[in-house]
């Protein structure tokens, strides 16, 4: 096959072909092969159909573009460069994955605009894209008037046979399907190879029917390959048959050829996650007919691509006119949503969370987050979520509002059903829809281990997710080690930018929500009790928000005989023991540091005030693995932890057994005083 003249179109999309294959030539890095593959239904996609502005980004009315199969993401960075998105120069494909680049080896939305979710795992890329799907169809209930369409676009997600392997795909598509979010079109290049071979080795089944059986419309473009303009039409015709059907997501199988126009290396995995190499890249340009060199882009080409600044900016002109008529009738939502898009909080807004003293009757930190998330609902209209169908267990139900369900797309409890991963991706996507919503999810604290690749990439994505998760120690009880989490806080812990707080009381539980609320790029994860805790007398909210602090004392710093420092249910373990020590003559400081990374941003005067180094006696409680405790119990301190799985037993049974008790946290502690 070798191309002797190419019309404007095949020039275009061997454009986005060879910058694929010359920054990943370049780096010896990378997955040329869906790029080359993917090339035409992307053109046909970015040039044809889709709307956005490549100087504007962040453009509210969008409509949102997914690579989940992130591996091949030398795909999009050319299809921004080509575009005109000046966050990707020719410079920045040229460092294709090296240090610093704006294009790193998968796609990420804090480094690269233009990106609007992290991708990589595979399979979160749909999830996300159900999540963008979501917050549209939340939002165009909420805000769209009978004479005034201000929120109407599409999302649109390239998956790859990876991601249709990977179970959260089917977790996101089942709900999407139960959802009908006919705003979401997804696009499957299917080349059938995978890193070890042909997918026949281990994935046979017919894809289309299962989106069928999920409640999707699906489609069959059989020649993917962009070959000619019959091919090309069948992929614009496609995907226009899918934006008509406005009551189902839409699924459109494309057959394409990985690495397509390479002579030796197409159809085979070799074109999977490798560079051609010299002599294959030298055969690919003779058999696609490009006379050209490394890097360069025909003018006519990049001059036919531009035109997509011309568009954007005369689609988004014609958006603001549109945003204008509307604030003019409706300025109170209007007002509302520039509010949310601008990430602005009402004034006082954490007037709203609950404090409390002594005199209030114990409680468990989740029944006490269940008024919270009431509270902030009735005051943040942009706060939404729900739990992988554990919501009277979590207690995340909404009073104010109705389920989120198709035909009730306005309300705002989310029910995902028992699909902890699809969960989790989807709320970063809501997070980082940009327009402002909030999201929440809830489930057990043990079951993050199912969505733990989620939480990681909120993390990494710098989204403003609210984690909560309930039942967070061996006090769980009578359902035993199966569900009684021992390494979850500390595993957690270890993730970067993700605040895990656990709360001793409804003042500290009040704070982690106020973080969590007002960190606009950090997700924040809570920890809460099954059972009941008593409000402790000193906390505050003031004093938890800074994730760690002198709960109780009365002894100046050089005088101390010993640190007592809990976490959560313990923190009131440590309060009882400290108050035998004192009767004792021990002179004793009770610290609670419900945030480790919170606390450690403070400033070192600060920590030093709540840890003064000159105190070694330490001893810390934790109903959970004793790992990392040792940064604050240093060499000289103890840690009663728990470094075996449960039990199952009554809560307080299971707790007094391992050691949970006053009695043992004195003894332990007059040990180290000694």
């Amino acid at each position: 096959m070798v191309v002797a003249t190419q019309s404007l179109e095949q020039l275009c999309i061997n454009s986005i072909r060879f910058l694929a294959i010359d920054a990943v030539e370049k780096a010896n890095s990378g997955h040329p092969g869906l790029p080359m593959g993917a090339a035409p239904m992307a053109f046909v996609l970015w040039d044809r159909l889709m709307r956005y502005n490549p100087k504007n980004p962040n453009w509210l009315n969008r409509d949102r573009f997914v690579l989940s199969a992130g591996h091949g993401c030398m795909l999009q960075y050319a299809l921004l460069h080509l575009a005109g998105y000046d966050s990707v120069s020719l410079d920045d494909i040229k460092q294709f994955r090296q240090w610093g680049s704006k294009t790193p080896g998968h796609p990420e939305n804090h480094v690269t605009k233009g990106i609007e979710v992290t991708t990589g795992p595979l399979g979160q890329g749909i999830a996300n894209g159900v999540g963008l799907a979501m917050a549209e169809a939340h939002l165009s209930a909420k805000f769209n008037k009978p004479d005034s369409t201000i929120i109407d676009h599409y999302t649109y997600v390239i998956v790859g046979d990876g991601c249709n392997m990977e179970g959260i795909s089917g977790e996101a598509a089942s709900l999407a399907g139960h959802l009908g979010l006919g705003k979401l079109i997804v696009l499957y290049d299917d080349n059938s190879i995978s890193i070890e071979g042909s997918t026949d080795i281990a994935f046979t089944e017919d894809v289309n029917k299962r989106f069928e059986a999920y409640g999707w419309h699906v489609q069959h473009v059989e020649r993917g390959n962009g070959e000619d303009n019959d091919s090309l039409d069948s992929i614009e015709k496609a995907i226009a048959a899918a934006k008509a059907v406005t009551d189902k997501p839409s699924f459109i199988k494309i057959t394409t050829l990985i690495g397509y126009g390479s002579p030796n290396k197409v159809n085979t995995y070799g074109v999977h996650g490798a560079a051609l190499g010299k002599d294959e890249v030298k055969l690919t340009r003779e058999n696609l007919g490009w006379n050209y060199s490394e890097f360069e882009i025909p003018g006519d080409a990049l001059a036919h691509f531009r035109k997509a600044v011309d568009r954007g900016a005369a689609a988004e002109s014609a958006w603001n006119k549109t945003f204008a008529d509307y604030k003019a009738k409706y300025a109170e939502d209007a007002a509302l949503l520039e509010r949310m898009v601008n990430g602005e909080l009402p004034a006082n807004w954490a007037d709203c969370l609950p404090t409390y003293t002594p005199a209030d009757k114990a409680d468990a930190t989740r029944n006490i987050s269940g008024k919270i998330l009431n509270a902030i609902a009735d005051t943040l209209p942009e706060f939404i979520g729900g739990s992988a169908d554990l919501a009277p267990s979590n207690k995340t139900a909404l009073k104010n509002t109705g389920d989120f369900q198709k035909g009730s797309y306005g309300e705002r409890n989310l029910h995902f059903g028992v699909r902890e991963h699809a969960m989790g991706a989807i709320c970063n996507a809501i997070a980082l829809h940009g327009s402002g919503l909030i999201p929440y999810g809830a489930t057990f604290l043990v079951f993050t281990d199912y969505m733990r690749n989620a939480i990681r990439l909120s993390a990494l994505s710098e989204a403003r997710v609210i984690w909560v998760m309930t039942h967070d120690s061996i006090a769980v009880g009578e359902d035993g080690p199966t569900h009684q989490p021992v390494e979850h806080v500390a595993s957690l812990r270890m993730i970067p930018q993700l605040n895990v707080f656990r709360p001793a009381d409804g003042n500290e539980t009040s704070a982690a929500y106020k973080v969590a609320v007002e960190s606009k790029n950090h997700p924040t994860l809570l920890a809460l009790s099954r059972q009941g805790l008593p409000q402790l007398e000193g906390s505050s909210i003031e004093k938890a928000e800074k994730g760690g602090y002198v709960l109780s004392c009365g002894f100046p710093p050089n005088e101390l005989d010993l640190i007592l420092i809990g976490t959560g249910s313990e923190v009131q373990l440590c309060v009882k023991a400290a108050d035998i020590l004192k009767a004792e003559g021990k002179k004793v400081r009770v610290v609670s540091i419900p945030c480790w990374k919170v606390f450690e941003a403070q400033s070192d005067e600060y920590k030093e005030s709540v840890l003064p180094k000159a105190i070694k006696n330490r001893v810390a409680v934790e109903a959970g693995t004793t790992f990392g405790w040792q940064r604050y119990t240093g060499d000289n301190g103890a840690i009663i932890g728990i470094d075996t799985f449960g039990a199952s037993s009554p809560g307080g049974v299971a707790l007094d057994k391992f050691g949970f008790n006053v009695d043992n946290v004195v003894a332990v502690a007059k040990k180290v005083i000694g």
